[in-house]
Formats: C-alpha cells, sequence, structure tokens
C-alpha cells in the first residue's frame, strides 16, 4: 500500500471542532478533529463502523481531548462524505482511503481507533503500514465470526442484490423516529440511557441520512465489501492479518453487544501479539458512545503504557 499517488487537501468550516474535507484519490473525506488542550499531545485517528460517523467519536475524543491531538474521519459514502468515484466500497477501498488520509496529513504514526467495521478497516492497516501505527484500539471489531451473532444476519442480508429496495419498501409508513430506535436497540446495551437531547440529534441525523439517494446503496455495498474480507482466506484473512499486527492493542468488548461476540474476544487476544482486554458488563457495540468515561479512563492507561514503552531505551 505504498507508492500511493499525490494527493490534497482543502479546508472548510463548520461542525464542532471543525470539519475538514479531505480529497484523496477517488474520494472526498470529511474529518472532524477535537482541539488537544494542550500542545503537543501525540495524533490519534478513529474510524467509525458501518452506517456511522465521526460523531460516533465525539464523546470519547472529548474525554481524551488531555491526551491526544484527535481527530476522526467520516469513510466514503458515510456521515458527510459522499461516496468515492468508483463507487468501490470494498474493504480495502475504506484501507486505501484512510491511509492516503494519513499519509497526506503527514500525521503518523498515529494511536489508530476502529469500531466495527473501523476495526476491520485499522487492523488492515496495523498489519500492512506499522509505519502508522502506535498504537491500535479496536472496539467491537468485525473480525470473522463464525457463526455469526443471530442479530448480525441483517448486515448479511444487506449485502444482498436487491436489498436496499426492500429496505426503502418495508421502512415506508414508519417514522424516522421508530427506525432510529430499532437501530439504537441493536447498538446499545441500553438504549433507556441515552439523554433526549442526544437522541434528537441521532434521529436528526438518521433523518439526513436516509434522505440521501444513496445512503441505502452505500450500506449494501459496504456490506457485501464485510462479508467479502470475512471470506478471505491466506495471508489476506483478517485473522492473519490480526497476527501480523506488531502495535500494542487494546481490546473492547461488550457483554450485551448483539452484532459482535463476546466469544470472540478471546480470540482477538490470542491474535494479537500485545493486545490487552477491557469488558464492560453493560456495553453493547459502540462502547465509546455508551460509557466513554470509563473506556478513555481504560484508554489514557494503555496510551501511558505505550509512552513509558518507548521511552524505555533498547
Amino acid at each position: 500500500m505504498s507508492g500511493l499517488r499525490e494527493t490534497f487537501e482543502v479546508e472548510t468550516t463548520t461542525g464542532p471542532g471543525g470539519l475538514r474535507e479531505v480529497r484523496v484519490p477517488g474520494s472526498r473525506l470529511f474529518a472532524e478533529a477535537q482541539p488537544p488542550r494542550r500542545a503537543g499531545l501525540p495524533a490519534a485517528l478513529f474510524v467509525h463502523g458501518l452506517g456511522g460517523s465521526t460523531r460516533n467519536w465525539e464523546l470519547l475524543m472529548a474525554e481524551l481531548a488531555d491526551t491526544v491531538d484527535g481527530q476522526a474521519v467520516d469513510l466514503p459514502g458515510f456521515g458527510q462524505s459522499p461516496p468515492p468515484d468508483d463507487a468501490d466500497l470494498s474493504l480495502d477501498a475504506h484501507v486505501r482511503a484512510v491511509v492516503d488520509h494519513l499519509d497526506r496529513g503527514g500525521r503518523g504514526p498515529v494511536h489508530l481507533f476502529g469500531n466495527s467495521l473501523g476495526g476491520a478497516v485499522t487492523t488492515r492497516i496495523a498489519a500492512l503500514r506499522p509505519d502508522l501505527v502506535r498504537s491500535l484500539t479496536l472496539i467491537s471489531p468485525a473480525l470473522p465470526e463464525l457463526p455469526p451473532q443471530t442479530m448480525a444476519w441483517p448486515t448479511g442480508l444487506l449485502a444482498l442484490p436487491g436489498a436496499a429496495g426492500v429496505i426503502r419498501r418495508a421502512s415506508r409508513g414508519t417514522t424516522f423516529e421508530s427506525q432510529t430506535q430499532s437501530l439504537l436497540e441493536l447498538c446499545y446495551g441500553d438504549p433507556g440511557r441515552i439523554p433526549p437531547e442526544r437522541r434528537a440529534v441521532m434521529v436528526a441525523e438518521y433523518r439526513r441520512r436516509a434522505e440521501l439517494p444513496y445512503s441505502l446503496d452505500v450500506l449494501s455495498r459496504s456490506a457485501r465489501g464485510i462479508i467479502r474480507a470475512y471470506t478471505e482466506r491466506g495471508a489476506h484473512s483478517l485473522w492473519r492479518q490480526a497476527e501480523r499486527v506488531t502495535a500494542p492493542t487494546l481490546l473492547v468488548y461488550g457483554l450485551k453487544d448483539r452484532l459482535v461476540g463476546y466469544r470472540m474476544a478471546r480470540r482477538a487476544s490470542q491474535a494479537f501479539a500485545d493486545s490487552r482486554l477491557l469488558v464492560l458488563p453493560e456495553a453493547g457495540h459502540v462502547a465509546m458512545m455508551e460509557f466513554p468515561e470509563l473506556v478513555a479512563a481504560r484508554v489514557e492507561d494503555f496510551l501511558a503504557e505505550v509512552a513509558a514503552k518507548g521511552a524505555e531505551p533498547c
């Protein structure tokens, strides 16, 4: 993944912390920065999951503002980022977009964070471009799980041809509020913990995304990319690549995760050579949104450990 073409960036305003439009080959990405509370903090990049956006990381990035110079990126087709020019939404395409962004921005090596699909993306980056990764934090990473969780079957169904049309017809007559609630029940251990004001923001963002003409197609194509990545074998399989990761790795799993089974925590702990595990009994699939303070506290300890090891004489 070296020898990438020249890219350029254009900054725009808007959004908490400031949104940047980042142009990489074939894509326009939007990134949100959390201004660090002091100068000289190490860079961090946060990558969301399927159907997510930079908003998924706002609470955790705010908690870590004393620890890292954080930035979250919208993958191609998600959040504020439009679909790529070539419509390629495979796992490798998402990986290329993030690598291009890191190479162009000169931010690497970074503390790299990934949730769900973003966990698969960042695992592959850490395996193939270790020069870009100082540490890796994976929250419910979408690594191959066979058989999958029962509640994860809808992700597989999304990958089927014509799925976008089926979903579009099935959602007629339902409100954006009820559709958002269904999604929250899938992703959160306890959606009742979400404050009303934050729930309102989530409904508004769901409505904005649902009204985009490409939103369901992007979901379907990206789901197809995940399924394809799950079936890859040999050196390109995600589990083999996890074994190649040399960066210190923090794994975060929720016992109430309906999409990624806690049973995968043991396999992940064995696969990543330098790993440690955080288990949150009440968390679902998005622990950084459900329990940002708890996750941040463990991340801070983890990054302090990484920094101390880096300062040790050889």
